[in-house]
C-alpha cells in the first residue's frame, strides 16, 4: 500500500484511574511507534487523579515522543468531556481517536489516510474491530458495520453504525454538530445522530483497524435500567427528529427492553456474541 503522509491528523486518548499501565502502553506504542504512518500530534488527557504507577507510565512515554501533548484535568470528568477536550487541544483538520486499552492495528492510519485522499467528499471515516479477552490472539467476536454512507445512515435508525474507536473526523464538522455531548454509556450514537442530521458524509473501511479489549462486565454496562432508559432516550431522540419513524421507535425500544432488563448478564452475553457479533 502506497503511504499517504501529507494529511495531517492528531489522535485523541484519555485515561483514568482504573485504566491498566501495560495496556496504556501497549496503545500508546499501537498509534506511534508501530504505525507504518504516524500522528502529527498526540493529545493524551489524564482524567482526574490516577495512581503513580500509570503516571510514570504515562510520563516515561511522553519523554520519548515529542509530538505528545499531555493535559491534565484535575477531577475525573468522563470520557465525553475528556475526549472533547482533547479535540479542543487539537490543531489538525482530521482528528482520530484512540481507548486507552485497545490496541491499533499497525496500518490503521495509513489504510485511512489513503480512504481519504481518494474520497474527499467523507467527513467521518471508521472501520471494522475484532474484539478479544486477555491476549489479542484470543478473540472472541467482531463488530462489522456497514461501508457506504446511505446504508451508514439505514443502519443507524436500529444500531450504532460506527465503531468509535476507529473513527477519524474532521474536526470542523464534529465542531458544527456540538462536538462530543454526554449522554450515559451513549455518547457516540448521539454523535452520529447529530451529524447525520447535518447531513455529515460517513464511510466505515472493509477492514479491521482495532483490536477491542472487552470482558464480562461489558454486558454488564450493556443492561440494567439506566442503560434501557439512556437508549430509551436515543430512540426517542431519533423519532423527534423525523429519523425514525413512530413504530419504528416503539419496535426498537421494546427490543432493547428485552435484551438489556429483562435478560441476564449471561444471557446478553450469548446474545451479544452469536447473533450481534461474527
Amino acid at each position: 500500500m502506497t503511504k499517504t503522509t501529507n494529511i495531517p491528523f492528531s489522535v485523541c486518548m484519555s485515561v483514568y484511574k482504573n485504566d491498566n499501565p501495560k495496556d496504556v502502553l501497549t496503545a500508546l506504542r499501537s498509534i506511534s511507534k508501530d504505525q507504518t504512518v504516524r500522528p502529527t500530534e498526540i493529545i493524551l488527557i489524564v482524567d482526574g487523579p490516577i495512581p503513580k504507577e500509570l503516571d510514570k507510565t504515562i510520563n516515561d512515554f511522553s519523554k520519548g515522543y515529542a509530538t505528545l501533548t499531555l493535559l491534565r484535568l484535575k477531577v475525573n470528568q468522563g470520557h465525553a468531556i475528556a475526549r472533547q477536550t482533547a479535540i479542543d487541544a487539537s490543531s489538525c483538520e482530521w482528528i482520530a481517536i484512540m481507548d486507552s486499552d485497545d490496541i491499533a492495528r499497525q496500518d490503521r492510519f495509513e489504510k485511512q489516510l489513503n480512504y481519504i485522499a481518494s474520497h474527499p467528499q467523507v467527513d467521518i471515516l471508521g472501520g471494522q474491530i475484532e474484539e478479544f479477552i486477555g491476549s489479542p490472539d484470543n478473540i472472541v467476536g467482531k463488530r462489522e458495520v456497514p461501508l457506504q454512507d446511505s446504508d451508514i445512515k439505514q443502519y443507524l435508525k436500529a444500531r450504532c453504525p460506527m465503531n468509535f474507536v476507529t473513527i477519524m473526523a474532521k474536526k470542523q464538522v464534529l465542531e458544527n454538530a456540538g462536538g462530543i455531548i454526554d449522554w450515559y454509556c451513549e455518547e457516540d450514537y448521539y454523535l452520529w445522530i447529530r451529524l447525520a442530521l447535518q447531513n455529515a458524509v460517513f464511510a466505515n473501511c472493509p477492514e479491521t483497524l482495532v483490536d477491542v479489549r472487552v470482558g464480562a462486565e461489558m454486558y454488564q454496562r450493556r443492561g440494567g435500567w439506566k442503560y434501557f432508559k439512556s437508549e430509551r432516550g436515543i430512540q426517542r431522540y431519533m423519532w423527534k427528529h423525523h429519523l425514525i419513524s413512530f413504530p419504528r421507535y416503539v419496535y426498537n425500544v421494546l427490543g432493547r427492553f428485552v435484551v438489556q432488563v429483562l435478560m441476564t448478564n449471561r444471557v446478553r452475553s450469548f446474545v451479544f456474541q452469536k447473533l450481534f457479533r461474527k
